[in-house]
């Protein structure tokens, strides 16, 4: 059984800035994309113990979906630490997806953060 959370407004922000690495999809039921990416997803949630799976419905969460800049479906954001690593529209082979995690979970959370102290305090 696959352990994907499904979010909304409320609970988007508490979810993506907590500790680890979470990956949201915003989909929709009739996007025949959205459908076709569900099991890899699906599959990748089962064999990422470590990762939190998300999915937002954009029909029921208008205003989030809004709020992220999603404008197609599907769109896949990936957050880790908080911080949003990376955003795509579009469904991706398996192959890929595994990619995308791979390099998620490779990042040096450490640099990113120096990053981002240094770019906050720059602006």
């Amino acid at each position: 059984m696959s352990k994907i959370t499904d979010l909304d407004l409320e609970s988007f922000r508490s979810t993506v800035t907590g500790e680890g690495t979470v990956i949201v999809d915003f989909w929709a039921s009739w996007c025949g994309p959205c459908r076709q990416f569900a099991p890899v997803f699906e599959a990748a949630a089962d064999n990422r113990e470590d990762v939190t799976f998300a999915k937002v419905d954009i029909d029921d969460n208008p205003e989030l979906a809004s709020l992220a800049n999603v404008s197609s479906v599907p769109t896949l954001m990936a957050f880790r630490d908080g911080i949003l690593l990376h955003q795509s529209a579009g469904a991706l082979p398996k192959a890929q997806f595994e990619q995308l995690l791979d390099a998620v979970e490779g990042v040096d959370m450490d640099e990113v953060k120096a990053q981002v102290a240094a770019n906050e305090s720059a602006g």
